[in-house]
C-alpha cells in the first residue's frame, strides 16, 4: 500500500506542476505570437507536449495509484468523499487547460490571457484545499451534508 501512495504522490506532483506551469506557457506564446507549424503527424507546440506528454500520462497514473490506494486500504470518509469532489474539479480543469492549447494554436490572440489567469487561480485554489484535507482529514462533523449519508 505504501509503495501505491507513493506512486500515487509522485504522479499527482507532476500532474500539478505541469498544470501550472500550462497558463504561463499559453500566455507567453499568445504573446509573442509564435506561429506553431504543423507537419502531418504533429503539431509542433511546446503546450502541446507539455498537456499530452507530461500532464495527461502524469493525470492518469495519479489517478490510477490513487485508486489502487483506495482499493487495497478501502477507506469511506467524508473528507475522502470531498477529496475527490475537488479532484474532480481537478480533472475539469485539466481539460480546460487542452481546449486552450487547442484555442492558441488555431489563433493566438489577447484574451487568453484572461482564462490562463482564471485557470491559474482555479487550479490553485482546488491544489491547496486537496492538499489541506488530505493532512487534516477532518472529522464527520466538519460536513454535516454528507454525514447523514454515513451513520
Amino acid at each position: 500500500m505504501l509503495w501505491f501512495l507513493v506512486l500515487h504522490i509522485s504522479a499527482l506532483l507532476f500532474w500539478c506542476a505541469a498544470l501550472l506551469y500550462l497558463p504561463a506557457l499559453i500566455v507567453g506564446a499568445a504573446n509573442e505570437q509564435i506561429e506553431i507549424t504543423e507537419t502531418p503527424y504533429r503539431q509542433d507546440s511546446v503546450a502541446r507536449f507539455v498537456f499530452t506528454h507530461i500532464a495527461t500520462p502524469a493525470a492518469l497514473l495519479a489517478i490510477i495509484f490513487g485508486t489502487l490506494v483506495f482499493v487495497v486500504e478501502p477507506i469511506l470518509d467524508p473528507w475522502l468523499i470531498v477529496k475527490l469532489t475537488l479532484v474532480a474539479g481537478l480533472v475539469v480543469a485539466h481539460a480546460s487547460s487542452g481546449l486552450l492549447v487547442l484555442r492558441l494554436e488555431r489563433q493566438p490572440d489577447e484574451s487568453q490571457r484572461l482564462w490562463c489567469w482564471v485557470l491559474g487561480v482555479v487550479l490553485c485554489v482546488l491544489m491547496l484545499l486537496i492538499v489541506w484535507i488530505v493532512l487534516a482529514k477532518p472529522p464527520a462533523e466538519s460536513f454535516p451534508w454528507l454525514t447523514g449519508a454515513f451513520v
